[in-house]
């Protein structure tokens, strides 16, 4: 998502102003009084407390409980939306803590900026692939600190000197004395709190670095995990919203009668959004808004169809643009080369589409307001919901659930969708709780996007094969721009996540040029996993290949000779190749092999894919990845998140796409906008580089390399370079063009 601190983007108190969506904006402020990045929060006597807690449980700091039937409470500020999160927050307190895997437990925090903010943004949120990067000693003090209050309550119980006590797999001993965690909680937890617990050498690890099973897989599969979608409440209504087709649509006018007329259907009105229809029952919430008539004004309206708007794009390409990056002199530097390269890239609109469509529960009584939802931001929901209710941010209580995905979706700049359902909960005007459900075709067809993007590169070689010049323009929507993160996030015209990845390429290019135009549209953009590499690595990564057949070098070697200053890159190329037998014949006639390489939230990723042609169409058989994401707190899980990134990087490139007519979305859901199949998905090996490096993130970084690698082995198989995505809009012939 992004990297820099946002705490001073979000208001005290916020004056409401709707944006051309009818969407919260909020004026640049600080949130709370400040952060508490530490790990705890004095109590009486100096005991820990954190927000809050059952009477039977013991309070270590704000981010560990333990209870007298032997449980440990790992705090979770971050939202666990299939990534893991919670297991790998977990992981890092029951190291330090000496725990049993078997009773250790997650629950989400509460919204509470002072004691729980991402210190990668400064508010409390989840993204960028940041959860554990940025809780990775604040989670194991939080252990170590719990674990020596133990031992300490131990010493006092049993008349021993603490340096005789061990504790492990959640036993605590004096060699004769024995205790659980659980025993010992309550006494623990009023000892005072050490300011700085010892930590662990890693030498001495016994979980991180380990792979052990998630703690909500088994629950999972037994449907135990409360989502959104699950909460019913006493007297709760239900609704949905009649939006704009078009992005920038108002209400004119609309007629009630019809879906006043379907049973459960309980009242119809209008918010800033457009016209919710509320029931008894989502059904028929659905079945009321089918019938509704809404008269819309489309003359503020995006109304261009996806072909004006590459057009327009393309004229922008071949002009002069916002410098990024100047290095040398790239028109010179193309004069002396002996072969060049002249390609134009077209990347479609993206939607998110996860697996949970967005939902979100509210209930407004008393002055005071409950949210249940899988919040993602919950600092930024908190602060809009307040302004939108009239209320203080402290009296809006977020209750974060587990969320079916997100990829970006649920972290919006203006809480989209818990900003609607607070408009409804104003408008409808009854202390009860209201649930907004969107439906997947409300997402797809009138959701926010990954941008479309045109790239325009010229690249040449000279004799000897190096590469001669580099002159390299982006066109894309800013996804920052008009919102209340535009004054940090753009600087001097140029939205940073526009051109992450190319901008800051690591190759040695002795002359290379780098521009930018961010064109306006009515299409509401939005970070997609991983955001401007999603795209840019594609074209550094294919462009990078071709240079390197038109040099007549080895794809691998070629890279590798341009990155002798980045060795964290060549550890990953170098792994990933090995361990595909690059080189080496193929698997088998007819298979194609690619490479790519890339850096992404701080992580090094390389993939090697072998593809075929099926029917005209590739088929994946097998990608080889290496990661380098610093010390790897729970191997599996990382393998399971460079396997999700393949994936989901897969179905982008292969198929998805989003399409617009007269102003009109084209897809509605997975029937028009593919993803990947099951069938789809290929073999994946993961090869973790061991590091002794602080951890980074590795949420998105599987998906940018994913891409470009397999577009390379189409290459090498066919001769054919695919410059406009997705995989789709190309028939493929198996045997090497001439």
């Amino acid at each position: 998502m992004f990297t820099s601190p946002i705490g001073h983007l979000i208001a005290k108190s916020p004056d409401p102003v709707l944006n051309r969506r009818g969407f919260l904006l909020v004026s640049a402020a600080a949130a709370g009084s400040g952060l508490a990045l530490g790990i705890m929060v004095p109590g009486n006597g100096g005991a820990a407390r954190a927000a809050t807690a059952g009477t039977d449980t013991a309070v270590f700091n704000p981010f560990v409980r333990i209870t007298p039937d032997n449980k440990v409470i790992v705090i979770s500020k971050h939202l666990d939306k299939g990534q893991g999160a919670a297991t790998g927050l977990a992981t890092l307190v029951a190291e330090e803590l000496d725990a049993d895997w078997a009773q250790m437990q997650v629950e989400f925090a509460p919204a509470n900026v002072a004691l729980y903010a991402n210190s990668a943004f400064g508010v409390q949120g989840t993204g960028g692939s940041s959860a554990i990067a940025n809780s990775y000693l604040q989670y194991r003090k939080a252990g170590a600190a719990a674990r020596a209050m133990l031992v300490s309550a131990a010493a006092a119980k049993w008349g021993v000197p603490a340096a005789g006590i061990t504790v492990s797999k959640g036993s605590v001993t004096d060699g004769t004395n024995t205790a659980t965690l659980g025993d010992l909680a309550e006494a623990a937890s009023k000892r005072s709190v050490p300011a700085e617990p010892v930590l662990k050498d890693a030498k001495d690890f016994v979980f991180i670095g380990k792979s052990f099973p998630r703690l909500d897989s088994k629950a999972k599969t037994t449907a135990q995990p409360v989502f959104t979608q699950d909460v019913h409440l006493p007297d709760m209504v239900t609704a949905v919203v009649a939006r704009s087709p078009r992005f920038g649509g108002k209400v004119t006018s609309f007629d009630t009668a019809a879906a006043k007329k379907i049973a459960g259907v309980v009242d119809v009105v209008q918010i800033p959004q457009g016209v919710a229809v509320l029931a008894t029952s989502t059904w028929a919430a659905i079945q009321g808004r089918e019938v509704l008539k809404v008269t819309w004004d489309d003359s503020a309206a995006e109304m261009r169809s996806t072909a004006a708007l590459v057009t327009d794009y393309k004229k922008l390409a071949g002009t002069t643009g916002a410098s990024v990056r100047k290095v040398g002199n790239a028109a010179a530097g193309l004069a002396t080369a002996v072969k060049t390269i002249d390609a134009e890239f077209v990347f479609p609109f993206l939607a998110h589409a996860p697996m949970e469509p967005l939902n979100c529960v509210m209930q407004l009584k008393d002055a005071a307001c409950t949210v249940w939802t899988g919040s993602q931001l919950q600092t930024v929901d908190q602060n809009i919901t307040a302004a939108i209710l009239g209320l203080r941010p402290e009296d809006v209580a977020i209750n974060t659930l587990w969320a079916g995905g997100s990829f970006g979706r649920r972290g919006v700049y203006n809480s989209d969708y818990i900003a609607e359902t607070a408009a409804l909960v104003k408008a409808y005007g009854k202390p009860v709780p209201v649930k907004i459900v969107w439906t997947r075709e409300d997402d797809i067809k009138g959701g926010y996007y990954r941008p479309m993007v045109v790239h325009h590169v010229k690249a040449g070689v000279t004799a000897d094969g190096t590469i001669a010049g580099w002159q390299h323009r982006i066109v894309t929507q800013s996804i920052m721009a008009g919102t209340a993160f535009e004054a940090m996030a753009v600087k001097d015209g140029i939205d940073g996540t526009s051109i992450e990845g190319a901008g800051d390429s690591p190759y040695a290019i002795p002359n290379c040029e780098v521009e930018l135009h961010s064109p306006k549209s009515g299409v509401p953009p939005l970070w997609w996993r991983s955001v401007g590499h999603s795209h840019t690595a594609y074209v550094m990564e294919s462009v990078i290949d071709e240079l390197a057949t038109l040099a007549g070098k080895d794809p691998v070697e070629f890279r590798l000779g341009l990155l002798e200053k980045h060795p964290r890159h060549q550890g990953v190329l170098k792994l990933a190749a090995e361990k595909a037998g690059w080189g080496k014949a193929a698997a088998a006639p007819g298979v194609g092999r690619g490479v790519a390489v890339h850096e992404s939230f701080n992580s090094f990723v390389a993939q090697v894919a072998d593809v075929r042609i099926v029917d005209g169409k590739p088929k994946v058989d097998r990608v080889v990845c290496a990661v380098d994401c610093g010390v790897a707190v729970n191997p599996d899980n990382i393998a399971a998140q460079m396997q999700g990134g393949i994936g989901y990087g897969l179905g982008a490139i292969l198929h998805s796409k989003i399409t617009l007519k007269d102003g009109l979305v084209e897809q509605s859901n997975f029937d028009g906008y593919q993803v990947l199949r099951f069938d789809e998905m290929p073999e994946v090996d993961v090869y973790i580089v061991p590091s002794a490096e602080a951890p980074t993130g590795v949420g998105e970084p599987g998906v940018p390399p994913i891409g470009p690698a397999v577009s390379n082995a189409i290459a090498a198989l066919t001769g054919k370079r695919i410059r406009e995505l997705p995989f789709d809009l190309h028939k493929f012939e198996a045997a090497r063009e001439t």
